[in-house]
Order: structure tokens, then C-alpha cells, then sequence
């Protein structure tokens, strides 16, 4: 398989915040942004595998300012680490005050994805290709990730 860029899965997903999404403060639901974080995640790793793909694993979210009834939020996704099946996305969350343009940066989270073959089994993606000093520095911190992760695993299967 060759090579693919973490540009050629780049995605951008927007939706405009409405009452329904939101509590009767007009702060928009947690659930709400993570169902869109994992759409924005999920979109990014299959432009990446050209597959269909699962979620695997969220990493912990924190949300670092709010998101408000009539805000746009505007979710920039793009693949940071590629293992044999897996596919890692780091999912950026803003949000935009529609008339003025203004955006401001709601949270980040990094959701890890496995690509499917025909019979829904794990099946091999393409290597990233590494070109810029950012792109090798988010490969090795989402291989550092990755290995947690995969530790984390093994502890809570042997508790």
C-alpha cells in the first residue's frame, strides 16, 4: 500500500447548535460535541483507510470553554498515528460566534479507529506519510499513545 498523507484525510465538519442540543442553560450537551468529535474522527481515519471504520478508544476529553446555543462548532480532524489496523485522529473543537467570526478553542481529543475489510474484520491500512517536523512529532506522541493504551489493556485484563 502506499503512503498516505495526514493532508489527504484532513476533514472539517460544522453544525450550527440549536436548543435541542443543549441543557436549559443553553450549554450545549457533552454528548452532543463527543457524537460529533467521533463523526469528525471517523471521517478523517476512513479518507485515511479508504474502509470502513470502527471506534476503538477515546481518549480522555475535557472541555476547556463553553459551547452555547447558536454557536457554530467547527470540528478540524485529521490522522496523527497509523498502526497495522488502527488509525489515531486528533479531533480539535472550536467554537464560533457565527456573526463575528470569532472562534475559540473548546477542546481536543485524540480517537482511535480500526479499519474493516468486507467480512467487518480488522484489515491493514497504509503507512502515514511523515513529511513536516509536526506531522513526525504527532506520530511519535501518538505511538507513545498507543502503547499506553495497549499497556492499560493488558493491566485491566490481568485485574
Amino acid at each position: 500500500m502506499d503512503p498516505r498523507s495526514p493532508k489527504d484525510s484532513q476533514t472539517e465538519l460544522s453544525s450550527f447548535m440549536h436548543p435541542e442540543d443543549a441543557n436549559s442553560q443553553g450549554n450545549v450537551h457533552g454528548g452532543s460535541i463527543m457524537k460529533l468529535v467521533d463523526e469528525a474522527g471517523a471521517l478523517a481515519a476512513m479518507r485515511h483507510s479508504r474502509r470502513p471504520c470502527v471506534t476503538v478508544a477515546i481518549d480522555s476529553m475535557t472541555f476547556d470553554a463553553p459551547m452555547l446555543v447558536g454557536d457554530l462548532v467547527v470540528l478540524e480532524a485529521c490522522v496523527t498515528y497509523v498502526g497495522r489496523t488502527s488509525i489515531e485522529a486528533m479531533v480539535t473543537v472550536y467554537a464560533e460566534k457565527i456573526l463575528t467570526g470569532q472562534r475559540m478553542l473548546t477542546n481536543t481529543a485524540f480517537v482511535v479507529y480500526v479499519a474493516l475489510d468486507d467480512q467487518r474484520r480488522p484489515t491493514e491500512v497504509a503507512p502515514l506519510l511523515l513529511v513536516s517536523e509536526q506531522e513526525k512529532r504527532r506520530f511519535d506522541q501518538g505511538r507513545a499513545r498507543q502503547q499506553e493504551r495497549l499497556a492499560r489493556a493488558r493491566r485491566d485484563k490481568e485485574s
